[in-house]
């Protein structure tokens, strides 16, 4: 097995830290073409589609990568904003914000962003990191909840990247932060900002992306962490149990998922005269197709054809300043003894002329 041509070293560099934030991916165009490389490499990932390989492959490319492209292009295009799809640019958004809030607090990191599926690949990111002199690299996965098919998926791609390297950075990973006070915070303030300006709906919708049912019975945490951040939540809001709702969205073949659907849900709550509903994505740090197009569009108009009057969709945090701080918080924390801050480093530097003028004049 070759391995890849390592970049010029410097000796005498100064070691470099690095923050990865990890989305899941975007194709590159609302194309049917676009859309098609997009779903291969997405659901082809044994972590996100768990049965026997053989016939998944028989499924995928002889079905679904033959008629799903073209449905899910016009979905894209619905949502397609001028500097491109919505998740790389609040992802961008987030990366740059976040490499500011860092040095602003004294910890000049690079950061970066990469996609699971798509572009930038993770791949391209770590080689650009490394060349850049990285050696120490926090992976930040942008999803709240702990989840084999998204937080996992990520650190395999980091794998497949090293089986490939000679010299490896050193490593760090954030499993989960959902219960992480600023990223519940961030949450509330959301909420409250949208309540301020847009008044308050008669309940309070948490929607989750969803995954198969058996995932929980193997043994993902991820249910248990969406309950507890919408418990929190809910908790910081000050609402009673009545006032809030945790559904689970993004259902994907004829296997039971986690429930209860957020769709159905939204049609009962409108059939029992719930007037108005506030829906808000708690697992999603950036708006994407699924908050946007799922959301905001096909999910709005079933709760309003079922009898709703008023539904609002609140946003992801995006690039809120609350979100980005608390995510600075994050990242500061898993970089504990390697981020040194810019004045503790010029000091170390300091005291090291010192030791070695001194070794030079005995």
């Amino acid at each position: 097995m070759s391995f890849a041509t390592e970049p010029a070293h410097r000796h005498g560099t100064p070691e470099q830290t690095a923050v990865l934030l990890v989305n899941l991916g975007t194709p590159d165009a609302p194309t049917p073409a676009a859309l098609r490389r997009y779903l291969a490499q997405f659901l082809g990932d044994p972590r996100v589609v768990e049965i026997p390989r053989a016939l998944w492959w028989l499924i995928l490319h002889g079905v679904i990568l033959r008629v799903r492209p073209a449905k899910s292009a016009k979905k894209y295009e619905s949502v397609w904003m001028p500097e491109g799809s919505p998740l790389q640019v609040w992802s961008s958004k987030q990366a740059t914000l976040l490499r500011g809030y860092l040095g602003e607090r004294g910890h000049p990191v690079l950061v970066r962003h990469a996609m699971r599926y798509g572009n930038p690949s993770v791949d391209s990111v770590l080689d650009e990191l490394k060349a850049a002199g990285a050696t120490r690299i926090l992976l930040l996965p942008m999803y709240p909840q702990y989840s084999g098919p998204t937080t996992a998926s990520a650190w395999d791609a980091v794998g497949a990247w090293s089986a490939r390297v000679r010299s490896l950075p050193e490593f760090r990973f954030v499993n989960r932060y959902h219960d992480d006070a600023g990223y519940i915070e961030a949450l509330a303030q959301r909420v409250l900002a949208h309540w301020q300006t847009n008044g308050r709906g008669d309940k309070l919708v948490l929607s989750f992306h969803g995954v198969p049912k058996r995932t929980l019975l193997l043994g993902d945490p991820y249910h248990c962490e969406c309950l507890k951040t919408a418990r929190l939540l809910g908790e910081r809001l000050t609402l009673q149990k009545e006032q809030l709702v945790v559904t689970f969205q993004s259902r994907f073949g004829k296997a039971e998922w986690l429930q209860p659907y957020t769709e159905p849900t939204l049609v009962e709550l409108a059939k029992q005269g719930v007037a108005s509903v506030d829906l808000m994505c708690p697992g999603f740090t950036a708006d994407c197709l699924e908050t946007l197009e799922e959301i905001d569009q096909e999910a709005r108009e079933a709760f309003l054809e079922a009898g709703g009057k008023a539904f609002q969709y609140i946003p992801c945090l995006n690039d809120s300043h609350a979100w980005i701080a608390a995510l600075a918080d994050i990242a500061i924390r898993h970089m504990q003894g390697w981020s040194v801050k810019a004045a503790d480093a010029k000091a170390l530097e300091a005291q090291r002329q010192r030791a070695l003028a001194a070794g030079a004049s005995d």
